[in-house]
């Protein structure tokens, strides 16, 4: 009996002696993550992002202090009734040279933004302002900072990754706008010759394009609106789609969509992608494993 309460005890001290060992193994293992590991990361991952940040705002090649100026043709495989060419420098839309064939009778509309008119793209300006919140959050501590626990790295990837959604977000989401906002946007004001009452259109970024929607519209007749019913919030609206402003009621005749690829904004969704998967696989689930185990053990 006393044998087997030795053995017992015995067998207990061998299993806490190597639930020791173990344990300072994994302590060791993770301070090296947070030592060398983690810095390391963050260095990969600010790099990523400054070069996600510096295609927001190209240099023009021999132009100190301007951003680049890039043209792109509008362009669609199923219709021709839209053309257009774009300016695009930076967020910016400098120019707008569009041709719109009225779907009646066949003439062809010419519009261009007027000289002393430029258009914001918001969602390309609230992307780059993310990214630049991101990098932010990265280079707030010094280099030669050492993180304590991984509750703070988590913390401080999950505010990077919050930035990074809503820059991804931002690109891949466009807003949505009723018709009535659409008549009263200042995009409206922009080209010479004004924009007649029965034309609306509308710049957005898809992804990496550039897109224009022009929507064609007729006015309903006091006699023809009792079926009157208007549209909601879109980011395209459908013909059919009915709306009222400034005191007149009217029914979109012809939706026609162009668009254009830009690749820098290529670029940066890949930049983006790759960053956050650099967050979640190597500093949030490494440090979190470890973790988990370490204190599983004690």
């Amino acid at each position: 009996m006393l044998g087997a309460e030795r053995s017992a005890l015995s067998e207990l001290a061998k299993m806490t002696a190597a639930s020791h060992a173990e344990r300072t193994v994994l302590e060791e293992e993770f301070n090296w993550l947070l030592k060398e590991e983690v810095p390391a990361v963050l260095k990969q991952l600010q790099d990523i992002l400054k070069e996600a940040s510096r295609r927001f705002s190209m240099p023009s090649p021999g132009l100190e202090g301007q951003l680049k100026q890039e043209n792109f043709i509008l362009g669609s495989s199923t219709m021709d009734q839209v053309k257009g060419v774009l300016t695009l420098q930076g967020e910016a839309l400098t120019q707008a040279d569009i041709n719109i064939k009225v779907a009646k009778s066949s003439q062809v509309m010419h519009f261009a933004f007027r000289d002393d008119k430029q258009w914001k793209l918001q969602q390309i300006q609230d992307a780059r302002n993310h990214v630049n919140q991101a990098l932010q959050l990265l280079s707030s501590r010094d280099e030669s900072y050492h993180f304590k626990t991984g509750a703070e790295v988590n913390k401080l990837m999950d505010a990077v990754m919050l930035q990074l959604s809503r820059a991804r977000n931002r690109l891949t989401t466009p807003a949505s706008m009723t018709l009535p906002e659409l008549a009263a946007s200042g995009l409206m004001k922009m080209f010479t010759p004004p924009m007649p009452g029965d034309v609306m259109v509308n710049f957005y970024i898809n992804l990496s394009k550039l897109c224009l929607t022009v929507y064609q519209l007729h006015v309903l007749q006091p006699n023809t609106t009792k079926n009157f019913k208007s549209a909601g919030s879109s980011v395209l609206h459908n013909p059919g789609a009915m709306f009222e402003y400034s005191n007149t009621k009217f029914e979109v005749s012809h939706v026609h969509k162009v668009e254009c690829v830009v690749p820098w904004l290529n670029d940066t969704l890949v930049f983006f992608t790759i960053s956050l998967q650099l967050c979640q696989q190597s500093l949030l689930c490494s440090p979190r494993l470890h973790l988990s185990i370490f204190f599983k053990i004690q």
